[in-house]
């Protein structure tokens, strides 16, 4: 679980962890699991195990994010809320972005269906959400970093399926390579930052609550028929494991 204002990760966990976040837009595409249907039992168990980190520490983070941002003055009304709210933003924040995309869809067999600008839009935003990622990875421990990273890789997995789908070549010829260099700017902002403790405080509820939103996003759609017992398998198996090691 991260721990604001605990020592940061190693330089060299932290370098591979980033290198190691950048392969699952680079080759995800190769896998054969993208665009399947019936949903790719795989992909329904990445989405139960990036689910499973967000609720049993990501959410609980969010109590001690609440703290730190009620230390600063201006942030005095609702204190106890703060890291909610913030979560609530991230979810309706990609929700919304996933509204924007698909209405943007009129032909869903066209190789490149949204619009250029509606690409830039969404990539983008998912390149400022790959860069909170990597800039989190120094806040962990070794044995939390190599947790989260697992979780963030096989989420991506995920993001990058649904991004596929939306935007197909135009996503394949740059946006993948966009997110994977997004995670090696977020992780060299991160170094960068000595006193991180705030924007720790918001970052974490952003992103738990954008995970949860492009997790059941991409599994809840009826045309998608995923899995649930991989879905669910995935979930607890990864939630015994962040319990108990």
């Amino acid at each position: 679980m991260l721990s604001i204002g605990a020592p940061r990760a190693d330089t060299a966990a932290v370098a591979v962890a980033t290198v190691a976040l950048t392969l699952p837009h680079l080759f995800a595409g190769r896998l054969g699991v993208s665009g399947r249907i019936p949903r790719s039992r795989w992909l329904s168990i990445a989405g139960g195990v990036s689910i499973a980190y967000v609720f049993v520490h990501l959410l609980p983070d969010i109590g001690e994010a609440a703290a730190t941002l009620a230390e600063h003055r201006y942030l005095t009304a609702f204190a106890e809320h703060h890291g909610y709210l913030i979560a609530l933003f991230g979810f309706a924040t990609f929700y919304g972005l996933e509204q924007l995309a698909r209405r943007s869809n009129a032909d869903p067999d066209d190789p490149e269906p949204a619009g250029n600008g509606i690409f830039w839009i969404h990539v983008g935003s998912f390149a400022a959400y790959n860069a909170i990622v990597g800039s989190l990875l120094w806040d962990r421990e070794l044995g939390s970093l190599l947790l989260f990273s697992v979780a963030m890789a096989l989420h991506f997995v995920v993001t990058d399926d649904g991004l596929r789908a939306h935007h197909g070549q135009s996503y394949h010829r740059r946006g993948r390579w966009l997110l994977a260099a997004a995670v090696i700017v977020g992780a060299v902002a991160g170094a960068a930052l000595e006193n991180v403790d705030f924007l720790i405080a918001v970052l974490v509820p952003f992103l738990a609550g954008g995970i949860i939103l492009n997790v059941i996003k991409e599994e809840l759609p009826v045309d998608r028929e995923s899995r649930f017992w991989a879905f669910a398998v995935g979930a607890a198996g990864y939630a015994a494991l962040l319990l108990f090691v």
